[in-house]
């Protein structure tokens, strides 16, 4: 079926679309923090780069990467259609990251970030939010998990 509205006014219809989240990866976490006894967890806090999960007494926060608006390099697939643009899109993603990141930081945060295809091990991915949470205070870049 053709499109009845042109290319460019198609553009400003998906460009006011915006996400409501990752709540799947969310949820699949929360399920592994509970399934863990990982308790102290908070969401929707106004922190920097808005964090998935922040442990405020542990000044520790956590993101969940998606693989693909993240540019895992194991499983982030470019579409073949308009590849320029997504490469530039996932860059910035990865740029954004590294300054949410370093922001954190400065303002005396851990930062954990969690790729969506680790979430599949929910094992690993507890034993090492426990181990940051059991860390202290110390002011580090945590990386993300495997």
């Amino acid at each position: 079926m053709a499109d009845i509205i042109t290319k460019r006014k198609r553009s400003q219809v998906m460009a006011a679309i915006r996400s409501g989240g990752n709540k799947g990866t969310e949820i699949k976490l929360i399920t592994i923090f509970r399934a863990h006894r990982i308790i102290g967890w908070r969401r929707n806090q106004k922190l920097l780069g808005k964090p998935d999960f922040v442990f405020r007494m542990e000044r520790l926060v956590v993101f969940v990467d998606g693989c693909f608006w993240h540019g895992c390099w194991w499983h982030c697939r470019m579409p073949s259609a308009n590849r320029g643009y997504w490469r530039r899109k996932i860059g910035r993603n990865i740029t954004r990251d590294v300054e949410v990141t370093k922001g954190l930081l400065v303002g005396g945060w851990r930062v954990l970030r969690v790729w969506e295809h680790s979430l599949g091990d929910a094992s690993s991915v507890a034993a090492r939010v426990k181990s940051e949470l059991s860390a202290g205070h110390r002011t580090r870049i945590v990386g993300r998990t495997t």
